[in-house]
């Protein structure tokens, strides 16, 4: 273990000296080896593509390698006994908390969805957790925090645990579990599976390592076209344009991101590069945290799932209260900041 530790210090040296030369690096790259004017459209371009592709891979490299370790405590059963020993108004916040703890997207959190509530635990709840789940997770937290600072991703993780409590509050009391599909509610308190033996800090280890070859291995593309997309932006598209679309200004730009982001589909390592570089060029904050929201947590492949296990009534309503809370978000940030 005392091996391990002194290998864990030498590597958190080896990436600390590395993310600290990144943008001189960067910057040497663009204008003195490629010979192009830092000044120019193509060199600001290139230049935020270079540093921004390895800081924000680095960054998940390394907190997706904690999370990973932090998971181990976390298995769907225990989960499921933890949630399902709470009522609604404590359980909204544990279900909230958990969900940015475990490992699970959008689509990967519906089956979850539905043991959780054919077990017991009341569908507020779930609901609870199957919406902060993919919204705030740590992909999505680390890349605000690298683009942006610790206080936007503080602020972004407290309006969205805020956003799946409520909103997982409010279906709860309207007491909608009749308008999940038949069969659901027929295999209700069916009971969990038997409990696993704990794992040894090694395979904990191990477990961090196996976090960074799944998650960083599926979602590395995504970073690398959305910092891509990002780049053009910050080189190309002029600042008074998005400021126009997407400014503070209009008030109608915050429900019209959230409109525009449900259809859509990603996740927050494809899209949050993009708002980085859409902010940068006048897009109000809140506007586009409301659609990286509405993109993250009410996406078209979501819904799609959704529809197997709930009817149109209890999605409607999902989408509504959750769309209602995104938008709050958005107005929020755009008036204080």
């Amino acid at each position: 273990m005392a091996m391990m530790g002194g290998t864990g210090v030498v590597a958190l040296a080896i990436w600390y000296a590395v993310y600290s030369q990144l943008r001189p690096f960067s910057d040497w790259l663009t204008g003195d080896v490629f010979g192009i004017d830092m000044a120019s459209h193509l060199g600001a371009a290139v230049s935020f593509f270079i540093y921004d592709t390895p800081k924000v891979l680095m960054l998940l490299v390394l907190i997706v390698f904690f999370v990973g370790i932090l998971r181990s405590f976390f298995t769907p059963e225990n989960t499921r006994k933890m949630l399902a020993g709470n009522r609604q108004a404590a359980g909204n916040g544990l279900a909230a908390l958990l969900g940015v703890a475990t490992p699970f997207c959008s689509c990967s959190a519906v089956p979850l969805f539905v043991g959780f509530v054919t077990a017991g635990v009341p569908l507020g709840v779930t609901f609870s957790f199957l919406i902060a789940a993919p919204m705030v997770n740590e992909v999505a937290l680390v890349l605000l925090y690298g683009l942006f600072g610790w206080k936007v991703a503080a602020l972004y993780m407290g309006t969205g645990l805020g956003v799946a409590m409520v909103a997982g509050w409010v279906i709860g009391k309207l007491n909608m579990e009749k308008y999940l599909q038949d069969w659901v509610r027929n295999q209700l308190f069916m009971g969990g599976s038997p409990a696993q033996r704990k794992p040894t800090w090694s395979e904990r280890m191990d477990a961090g390592v196996e976090a960074v070859k799944e998650i960083v291995g599926k979602v590395w593309l995504y970073v690398v076209l959305g910092i891509a997309v990002g780049a053009i932006i910050h080189g190309y598209v002029p600042q008074d344009f998005m400021a126009q679309i997407m400014g503070r200004e209009a008030w109608w730009s915050v429900p019209l991101a959230v409109v525009m982001g449900i259809p859509m589909y990603t996740n927050a390592a494809g899209v949050v590069p993009i708002i980085h570089a859409l902010i940068g060029k006048g897009a109000a904050l809140g506007t586009a945290l409301a659609f990286m929201m509405s993109v993250i947590a009410l996406s078209l492949p979501e819904m799609l799932i959704l529809k197997k296990v709930l009817k149109p009534r209890l999605i409607a309503t999902f989408v509504g209260v959750v769309g209602c809370g995104i938008l709050l978000v958005g107005f929020l940030f755009n008036a204080v900041l």
